[in-house]
């Protein structure tokens, strides 16, 4: 148990991602959401995604874009391990984590005066929900299944069969940003940015193991009463419940630069956002793992990110756009080291398209390819990343000169990985070979809709 739940810090990787890297949220507004090509953007949404473009923005004053998102997942992972057949019958399990967070808020804001503007982004720039796995997670079902065939080994016996448990995995994570900055327009052709955004990091997580019962003699016993018995002590650290209750926060800086590049119908942009170096520290209320000592501290770097993008204009009311992101994720540090089992990063590619109807109505779509760079070492039952397509489609609506209202739609469609001959928390070495070794096979898998509508105006 202890093997397994040391690796629970990277549950955080659950919640996080809507759209972006592992702990990113590329989403920052509801212009996204209809078109995720926004990295050559001169209009407010770009001050996350292009803000060097900024300085193109057409006319002068106070521009404020305020957007909510609402965003549902499932997490779920199929596993096969033939002890699970001791409770149900069936050696192949569902686990299913959900998420649902209905209000992601963000604001964004510039003032353009002459050649300059001065901007700011406050919202979710990571995580924003909590996902609940209500009958836990395979590795810490695997932990318990093989109780019984221990025992017989211990016992030299077939007296021990069938198992049963209570457990429950809970975490939630957001990562709130805010980002200031300048944008300058050197000459009508370039402009470039700097930067800052300050990172803050809550976490929590809920779990517990408990009520664990064994078969004995055809009967389900309490492992309280097994543990009664004198030789069952080397079982203890199998056989007990556990609790955990633990918090973590931490926080960073980390600066912003941008270029821009417009010529005609034609604007480039491109920004870089450095690595956000944090620490978190552990508020802990209850933790029977002994894993998660209050105030101890762990990795949680916030890796660079490199977008590139551009926009062309047809004609005037009809632009086409593309982009490309990469995230620098083997360069953050992580919880247990997990950026050695990560092979660059992860890559993103992004189209889209906009129409502007007439002076009231505008229809966009778009859509982005996501290539994880984890190796298989990577994924475990508690934290996984997928090979991806999404896709994003609507709307605006110009209800007067100044105000515009935002209107999408955003889905995400992922790629099974199947992780074959699973240890589960290195259950087999517990068992030390009183019986064969037992793989198994997890299949992970994941869906993501999000849902937004957001206000600009100007004056």
């Amino acid at each position: 148990m202890k093997k397994v739940l040391v690796t629970v810090i990277a549950l955080s990787t659950f919640m996080s991602a809507y759209a972006g890297g592992l702990l990113t949220n590329t989403n920052q507004s509801v212009h996204f959401l209809r078109n995720p090509a926004r990295d050559a953007s001169m209009e407010i949404d770009a001050v996350y995604t292009n803000p060097a473009g900024l300085a193109f923005m057409n006319g002068e004053g106070y521009f404020f874009s305020l957007n909510n998102q609402s965003a549902f997942q499932k997490r779920t992972i199929t596993s096969e391990f033939a002890p699970f057949a001791g409770y149900g019958g069936d050696a192949e399990k569902k686990f299913e984590g959900e998420t649902k967070a209905w209000v992601i808020p963000n604001l964004q804001f510039a003032y353009k005066k002459g050649d300059w503007v001065v901007s700011a982004n406050i919202g979710a720039v990571g995580g924003g929900g909590t996902v609940d796995f209500s009958k836990g997670l395979p590795s810490f079902e695997s932990t318990v299944s093989v109780i019984p065939l221990l025992l017989n080994g211990l016992t030299q016996s077939t007296n021990f069969g069938g198992y049963a448990l209570e457990s429950q995995l809970k975490g939630s994570s957001i990562i709130y940003g805010a980002q200031v900055g300048a944008s300058y327009a050197a000459n009508e052709h370039f402009s470039v940015y700097g930067g800052l955004r300050y990172n803050y990091v809550n976490n929590g997580y809920e779990g517990y193991l408990r009520n664990i019962q064994i078969g004995m003699g055809g009967n389900l016993v309490p492992a309280a009463v097994l543990l009664e018995n004198p030789n069952m002590a080397p079982l203890t650290p199998l056989l007990s419940e556990k609790q955990l209750d633990c918090k973590q926060t931490g926080s960073g800086i980390a600066p912003i630069v941008g270029w821009d590049f417009n010529w005609k119908n034609l604007n480039v942009g491109v920004k870089y956002e450095f690595k956000t170096r944090i620490e978190l520290k552990n508020k802990t209320d209850i933790d029977e793992t002994g894993l998660f000592p209050d105030g101890e501290k762990t990795d949680y770097d916030i890796p660079a990110l490199l977008a590139v993008g551009a926009q062309y204009a047809i004609i005037p009311s009809v632009k086409v756009s593309a982009g490309y992101h990469h995230f620098f994720d083997s360069d953050a540090k992580m919880a247990n080291g997990k950026q050695e089992y990560i092979n660059g990063g992860i890559n993103e590619y992004l189209l889209g398209a906009e129409w502007q109807i007439n002076k009231m109505f505008l229809v966009s779509a778009g859509g982005q390819i996501t290539r994880t760079g984890v190796k298989d070492e990577y994924q475990s039952d508690m934290s996984f990343s997928l090979h991806s397509y999404s896709v994003g489609l609507g709307g605006a609506i110009n209800v007067t000169k100044n105000i515009r209202v935002n209107l999408a739609y955003f889905f995400t469609n992922y790629s099974d990985w199947t992780k074959k001959s699973a240890d589960y928390g290195n259950v087999n070495a517990l068992t030390q070979g009183l019986f064969p070794a037992t793989a198994g096979t997890d299949t992970f898998s994941r869906t993501n809709n999000v849902f937004g509508i957001g206000l600009d105006f100007r004056f």
